[in-house]
């Protein structure tokens, strides 16, 4: 099992990583009954794709003796309507200064693409990434 799952009340559920005991709190975001006072599920959907795609990087381009040590994400989560879904997640890639060759940045651009949270998600949900170098 990977985790844990526990629903709280007040529209807020406790998860918990199993394998760390590391544990979340999410609630409804205020344009869906909550109060907005932790992550909403569809907040860390959208924020496990940045996640996902910094680590990614980094363990791929590790091999090649670069670091992305500093790196962060700004994310955006647009959501859609009938039905009610993510539609649209922005990611802005911020890269820490590094001599990166133009090879470097497409290949890394290339690995953010095809990390497996972008592969996972539905074709339909927009996924607008750009990196800042």
């Amino acid at each position: 099992m990977t985790a844990h799952v526990y629903y709280s009340g007040a529209l807020n559920c406790e998860l918990t990583h199993l394998f760390s005991g590391i544990r979340i709190t999410t609630d409804a975001p205020p344009d869906n009954q909550g109060k907005g006072e932790a992550f909403s599920p569809t907040d860390l959907c959208a924020t496990s794709l940045a996640a996902c795609m910094l680590t990614t990087m980094a363990i791929r381009i590790r091999d090649k003796g670069i670091s992305i040590e500093g790196a962060r994400a700004d994310v955006v989560k647009v959501m859609a309507a009938d039905p009610r879904r993510i539609g649209r997640i922005e990611v802005r890639l911020i890269m820490p200064k590094n001599n990166y060759s133009e090879a470097d940045k497409k290949l890394l651009e290339h690995i953010a693409h095809t990390c497996p949270v972008a592969l996972s998600l539905h074709p339909e949900l927009e996924q607008a990434v750009t990196f800042e170098w």
